[in-house]
């Protein structure tokens, strides 16, 4: 098959294993019969995680998209389509960690060249889409995550890093080549999107009000 967007080279079979098995029960048991190829996408991002925790690389080779065309009855370009389509999915093998560098204007606003920067210094990797030479690396430019209030974002796999700098972004990368995953979210001093330092409105407790009759 010539394809712009899946490698030449494709593993020549895929079978779910028992984990990912489970999981799809529980997916189709959302979807009427006659409805379940509104499935595909979690089909795809199981089939993704599995390549993950097997292999070392979370993508999706045309295998394992024929598996989930012939399970869901469904035409396989159709779920070609749907995994080239969303930047979700990968359909190219990727590094065991998946920097996702979110460009867009808050994010930018906020540093995330910076981030981008400190991304390449660490892992040798030049141009968004590439691989770092050890394999551990993959490096990719994102549309928006979705938690401006927190830019900028470093995603990695499906964890969001949140309001990064360079500094950080290097003790981050630091800290996944030697096998630790720090805990995801804010990397200041905030809970989840409160102001940095804690909480600024609402400081006084207000005096008990009368018992109403």
């Amino acid at each position: 098959m010539n394809t712009t967007w899946a490698p030449a080279e494709q593993p020549d079979s895929f079978a779910f294993d028992d984990e990912s098995e489970a999981e799809i029960v529980n997916v189709l048991k959302k979807y009427p019969e006659e409805r379940k190829t509104s499935a595909v996408m979690p089909l795809l991002y199981i089939a993704q995680r599995q390549m993950g925790r097997v292999t070392g690389s979370a993508w999706i080779p045309l295998v394992a998209m024929d598996d989930i065309a012939s399970r869901l009855e469904m035409a396989p370009i159709r779920v070609y389509e749907v995994a080239s389509f969303y930047t979700m999915f990968n359909t190219k093998p990727i590094g065991r960690y998946h920097l996702q560098v979110c460009t867009t204007t808050p994010c930018w606003l906020r540093g995330s060249d910076a981030v981008t920067e400190a991304c390449r210094k660490a892992t040798g990797i030049h141009h968004f889409g590439e691989t770092s030479a050890d394999g551990v690396f993959t490096l990719t430019e994102v549309e928006c995550l979705g938690a401006c209030a927190n830019a900028p974002i470093l995603q990695v796999d499906d964890d969001y890093y949140e309001d990064m700098d360079g500094p950080r972004t290097e003790a981050l990368i630091a800290d996944l080549r030697a096998g630790r995953k720090p805990e995801a979210g804010p990397t200041i001093n905030r809970m989840c999107s409160a102001p940095e330092g804690g909480r600024k409105t609402l400081l006084e407790t207000s005096a008990s009000s009368p018992d109403q009759k």
